[in-house]
């Protein structure tokens, strides 16, 4: 039987024949004949001996019947790739397919060693990722990170070069990290390029791509769409990213994003992006100014859509929102409600298969992303591909991307300021109380937290394709910050032992012009930190947490895990989680860059019974880390409140600020972030 493990090595430098070594041990797959492409099987014995021969590790492949794959085939090796275009949707739920349904690892080792040379590279490495992840016999495996296959995602074009000087010129043990430049993309006369460090984080881009990984859109199997609340998740995740993007635009001086609401308008903001595409060769499109949208026709892509189709759907989306349900494809009525209407919502904005009528409301969040891709050619005259937008691996590079989250946001809230406002004792624990909150950074003053720059080393040899073995790395500029800690204090008054949901969440205190926040604005700037159980003995209880346990983010090695190292051991809890885990905020992106004097915040803290909260349900081993923005893979989502609780509706009457809206077991102290701009280099060790 195949070793499943080996299956990862199909990752390793995508554009490299598959012939060719992979992997640090320099394994060989060894090829039947009829596996080799057209312009290798002529010559099939010469490179498969010589490769052969520099092999430490002989991996055979079986021949089987190959699966029908002229779909997947249909899209062209040296095109780009999006989850956004229908089209590449249905390619890649045919591959998906293709791939669950082998019935043993060594028929999908045979089908996906087959496959790998002939189907686009970002296809193969999305559909066998999505296949991994979902089959129950590999689900435990540890997938590469996405940036260290194809690191032209991710980063500044020009250290390819570079890259290439050092790893053929120098010897392996005496390489140096090729230095990318902080803010490579733009200069300081365009005001959206001080948020370079939050739009071109690469783990922030990471991120959105994974999350995509592991709720797709489309498969023939429902059920690796259909996932709890999945719905609800695409708008909250997608919520705290614009919660968090406006707290850095206060944190540089710029006011909230105005939202994209009309597509007629032209677009003010440009990108320049910078990057090159190492599997078409081609550099990704720029955006100018002032761009504006036109109907979509491009054949090639199958896609014919006028703006007025956008419209349309957009208007029978507010129609459903106002009425109060939406009509399915059977023309039965399907009620939004309080506990269901934002997850059935959600399916219907992003529109998935498990949208309840695709025909009716559209595609209207994924097409929004292409026209705005494809607005520097909409109907091919110039042979472009899409821009960074079309791409959900380097989506959030773009200023418009917020622009037009920030209005898909705006559809969701229509149907949350909809629903009745939370009663205090929806919002109560009665016998519980918060009397004491206290934020404090390592080594610093309390309630003061502290940002800073770093500069840290990713290692990019897994795509650098026909090069010398060995490490080749890329140092990057983030953003981070002092790590820091909770004092919570808890009174318990009821007389008994009880358990509680502790919520913490970070806003700003005033708005852009200095102004404090009415709530129902400053509800919507609402950064979940944490979320985590405690247990309340009576009295007085005090509650520690550190910043590195959120339940939001994943630590840095993860968001760039190397695989080989730090790996955890076979069979171990550790090893289920590790490949789901690759979901989640990276830690270093949890608080905002804030500003020299101080980026004027309030930290609110709430514990909610935990008995209105609990999901009954094993967690162990599951990957519950970065439950909040992912979920927990597998099962339901660990919090049976709407996402958000309690910030996701408008205040009840007389709440117009957030210490108006208190209850007992709530509290708030004001806290200072403080952005000191100096760089220091990761530790190694």
């Amino acid at each position: 039987m195949a070793d499943k493990n080996n299956l990862l090595l199909l990752f390793d430098r995508p554009n490299e024949p598959v012939f060719m070594n992979k992997g640090k041990t320099a394994a060989q797959f060894d090829l039947p004949d009829k596996f080799l492409t057209d312009r290798y099987r002529p010559i099939g014995n010469e490179v498969q001996s010589r490769f052969g021969e520099q092999a430490q590790k002989r991996i055979p492949v079986r021949e089987i019947a190959i699966p029908d794959l002229r779909i997947p085939m249909s899209l062209g090796r040296n095109e780009q790739f999006s989850l956004f275009i229908p089209r590449h949707r249905r390619i890649a739920s045919r591959l998906i397919n293709i791939f669950v349904g082998m019935r043993s690892i060594d028929d999908l080792q045979s089908v996906a060693v087959y496959a790998r040379d002939r189907v686009n590279p970002y296809l193969f490495n999305y559909a066998l990722s999505v296949a991994l992840l979902h089959r129950p016999d590999t689900k435990d495996l540890d997938l590469p990170s996405f940036a260290q296959n194809f690191p032209e995602k991710f980063v500044d074009s020009q250290v390819f070069r570079q890259a290439r000087e050092e790893a053929v010129v120098v010897p392996e043990g005496s390489r140096m990290p090729i230095i990318i430049p902080r803010d490579y993309t733009a200069s300081d006369l365009e005001p959206e390029h001080r948020l370079w460090y939050f739009r071109e984080d690469m783990g922030i881009n990471l991120h959105h791509w994974h999350w995509h990984l592991v709720y797709p859109f489309e498969a023939d199997d429902r059920a690796i769409v259909d996932k709890d609340r999945r719905g609800e998740l695409f708008y909250y995740m997608h919520e705290q990213i614009m919660a968090r993007y406006n707290m850095e635009r206060f944190s540089n001086n710029l006011a909230r994003v105005v939202r994209f609401n009309n597509l007629r308008e032209p677009i003010a903001e440009g990108y320049f992006p910078k990057m090159d595409s190492l599997v078409s060769s081609r550099a990704y499109p720029p955006r100018f100014e002032r761009t504006q949208l036109k109907d979509l026709n491009r054949e090639l892509d199958q896609i014919n859509v006028d703006v007025s189709d956008m419209e349309r759907w957009r208007d029978r989306i507010f129609e459903a929102i106002h009425q109060g349900f939406v009509v399915d494809a059977s023309g039965n009525r399907t009620e939004l409600s309080e506990a269901r209407g934002i997850d059935i919502l959600g399916n219907l904005v992003e529109s998935s298969t498990i949208s309840l009528n695709r025909d009716l409301y559209g595609d209207l969040h994924n097409l929004g992303h292409v026209f705005i891709s494809y607005a520097h050619d909409p109907d091919h005259r110039h042979l472009e591909s899409f821009g960074v937008i079309g791409d959900s691996a380097t989506a959030m590079r773009d200023p418009a991307f917020y622009r037009w989250h920030a209005y898909i946001d705006d559809i969701f809230q229509e149907h949350k300021t909809r629903l009745n406002g939370y009663t205090v004792p929806q919002l109560s624990y009665d016998g519980i109380s918060v009397t004491g909150v206290q934020v404090s950074s390592d080594g610093g003053r309390p309630n003061v937290l502290s940002t800073f720059w770093q500069q840290s080393d990713v290692d990019f040899s897994r795509g650098m394709d026909f090069l010398p073995r060995g490490n080749v790395f890329a140092r990057i500029t983030h953003l981070q910050h002092t790590p820091f800690s909770y004092t919570i204090n808890v009174n318990n008054a009821s007389g008994a032992q009880r358990f509680g949901t502790v919520r913490i969440f970070l806003g700003p205190k005033v708005d852009e012009r200095g102004q404090p926040m009415l709530f129902r604005d400053q509800r919507l700037l609402m950064v979940e930190l944490d979320k985590f159980i405690v247990s309340l003995n009576p009295g007085q209880n005090t509650v520690r947490r550190r910043s590195t346990e959120s339940s939001v983010t994943i630590p840095f090695e993860r968001t760039f895990r190397n695989l080989d190292a730090a790996r955890p051991a076979a069979g171990s809890p550790e090893e289920l989680e590790f490949n789901f885990c690759g979901c989640g905020w990276p830690q270093h992106m949890l608080i905002p860059k804030g500003l020299p004097e101080g980026l004027r915040c309030e930290l609110f803290v709430m514990v909610s019974n935990y008995e209105d909260d609990r999901i009954d349900q094993q967690l162990v081993g599951r990957c519950n880390d970065a439950a909040s923005y992912c979920g927990v893979r597998d099962r339901l989502y660990p919090d049976r409140r709407p996402m958000g609780y309690p910030f996701d509706r408008l205040p009840r009457t007389g709440a117009d600020r957030l210490l108006n809206f208190l209850t007992p077991n709530m509290s708030i102290v004001d806290v200072s972030i403080r952005h000191e701009n100096r760089t220091v280099l990761r530790p190694t060790a």
